[in-house]
């Protein structure tokens, strides 16, 4: 299937386009140091004028209602459609800038979708107008990939809830307000029966959240700690026990948040610095092998392209695309990997410095991506999750 943009989509793609270029600084690109797909090379924290700049410039994506670009108008909305929130994704991330995070990305839509109206009166409004910020407490010590082995619960009492238990590998729980957590409601009932989502205050007695300091040196990720938190009942997300099935579809719409655009842009600028770079008196832009490496990249990006536009028609048909969201996250997060390996191997030596030296390619950038592309084949599902979806979901083959 080819896809082509409707004038009215092209007149808004470039009406994002301008208002990135008008309200973004003209360097902000370069001084985001994030590799595609990665979950821990994110350094906007450790600089306070990035920070300020963020948050000036998601306010204004909140006034434009950007934020919650094809949610309905009745709830804080543009009511447009989902093609034209992946035009305006691809352009976000191509830019990398501040957007669309857990809150409006994941916990919104999915109360949307199964909230009570409770629910939606107390957590729609807020988080439209980008006045707050969650973390996905899914992952435990011992439940990362086969969620339904998580231990946390939360137990009825009076109008509260109790929760016990540990959550890891929790990106920017430090910088949260809330959680979007799962936990055990029902411990006696069957794995995928006795779960529920809960949204819970990170400043709750009891909350105890401790970083843990990755790979690249930087503090995205924690571990949290629940001892006796109590809830409001009011803070249970739609039906208890109904978790499982509603955390199921909330990982089809994180495994949607790809950021397309920034492999783009990585691309581009791969493919700028071996036109420019030479070894032994040429290009390495003429050497077989590197443009061999360059059209292999060029192709799988093509290829993420056509499922990224493919699920967003889907969805403006109204079809699930649970099988397509899968493949698209397996598809960019691989293509994170071998983007890494590969200009790692483009770049011989010089791939492995980071500091402020005129033989530095690309910002320092490739031994980030090196180090944290790992992260991108396991965070929403590993690439091994990924492929069972598809092939049990999708062609029909049996589990064994």
């Amino acid at each position: 299937m080819e896809f082509q943009f409707t004038q009215k989509q092209i007149d808004f793609r470039n009406e994002v386009l301008n208002f990135l270029k008008t309200e973004l600084p003209s360097d902000w690109p370069d001084r985001m140091k994030y590799w595609p797909g990665g979950y821990g090379s994110m350094e906007l924290n450790e600089d306070p004028e990035m920070v300020r700049t963020a948050i000036a410039f998601k306010n204004k994506l909140a006034e434009k209602g950007w934020l919650t670009i094809s949610w309905p108008k009745e709830y804080g909305g543009k009511q447009y459609s989902y093609m034209e929130q992946a035009i305006y994704e691809d352009l976000i991330m191509y830019y990398k800038a501040p957007g669309m995070g857990i809150a409006t990305g994941i916990a919104g839509p999915s109360i949307l979708h199964f909230g009570t109206e409770e629910n939606k009166k107390d957590w729609i409004p807020p988080i439209a107008r980008g006045e707050i910020n969650l973390w996905l407490g899914y992952s435990e010590p011992d439940a990362g990939s086969d969620l339904a082995a998580m231990r946390t619960t939360a137990i009825e009492d009076g109008d509260d809830y109790i929760i016990n238990g540990q959550k890891i590998w929790s990106s920017a729980a430090h910088l949260s307000d809330y959680a979007w957590l799962a936990a055990k409601t029902d411990p006696d009932a069957k794995p995928h029966k006795g779960m529920s989502m809960f949204i819970v205050d990170n400043k709750s007695p009891g909350v105890t959240i401790r970083p843990l300091i990755n790979i690249l040196g930087s503090h995205s990720f924690n571990e949290v700690f629940f001892d006796n938190v109590r809830v409001p009942k009011r803070n249970l997300i739609g039906q208890k026990n109904m978790g499982f099935y509603y955390l199921m579809l909330a990982l089809d719409f994180e495994r949607l948040m790809v950021g397309i655009g920034a492999f783009a842009k990585m691309l581009e600028e791969l493919i700028a610095y071996v036109k420019t770079a030479q070894r032994d008196g040429r290009p390495l832009s003429e050497n077989v092998q590197v443009r061999q490496q360059i059209a292999y990249l060029a192709t799988r990006l093509e290829v993420a392209y056509k499922f990224f536009w493919r699920t967003a028609d889907m969805l403006d048909k109204g079809q699930q695309p649970s099988v397509e969201a899968s493949a698209l996250k397996l598809i960019c997060t691989e293509l994170s990997r071998k983007m890494a390996d590969m200009s790692m191997e483009i770049m011989g030596p010089y791939g492995q410095l980071t500091g402020p030296s005129p033989w530095t390619p690309i910002r320092g950038m490739i031994p980030k991506g090196y180090l944290d592309c790992i992260s991108a084949t396991v965070g929403a599902g590993s690439s091994e999750i990924q492929r069972n979806i598809v092939a049990q979901r999708g062609l029909g083959l049996p589990r064994k």
